[in-house]
């Protein structure tokens, strides 16, 4: 499953002009498989959390059900050093491990003022429900 942009552009507006919201769609590919949507909806939910906390907008305790415990204090960690600018996520894509989906592979970005960024992650099965159990912000 592939989150993208209803409008497929990046507009060049500069840091003064106003900021656009552009809403996400869920694009169903052929073949995508119950286990890849459900994944997909937690890792939207999930990143969308992580940049709150990064920019503040949320506590990091509030990831705990979403990432291993190493994870939080990292992103806690970012959310110190993060600039003034709200992150929002852009584009998402995921990509199963193996055929059997035993866990997931998300790249995407998002945008901090008028820079674009990527993130990275796994998320796996736990008993109660998905984890994200590796990140990269770039």
């Amino acid at each position: 499953m592939t989150v993208s942009p209803i409008a497929d552009y990046e507009p060049l507006d500069l840091p003064a002009a106003p900021v656009r919201r552009r809403h996400l769609v869920a694009v169903r590919e052929p073949g995508s498989s119950d286990r890849l949507r459900s994944a997909a909806v937690f890792a939207d939910a999930a990143l969308r959390v992580i940049l709150e906390v990064i920019d503040r907008r949320r506590k990091p305790e509030q990831l705990r059900l979403l990432l291993t415990p190493g994870l939080v204090d990292s992103v806690a960690a970012a959310a110190r050093r993060a600039p003034g600018h709200s992150g929002q996520l852009r584009r998402m894509r995921l990509q199963p491990v193996d055929a059997a989906e035993t866990a997931f592979e998300v790249a995407a970005t998002y945008t901090r003022g008028v820079r674009t960024h990527a993130l990275a992650c796994r998320v796996e099965p736990t008993a109660a429900g998905w984890r994200i159990v590796a990140l990269h912000i770039g």
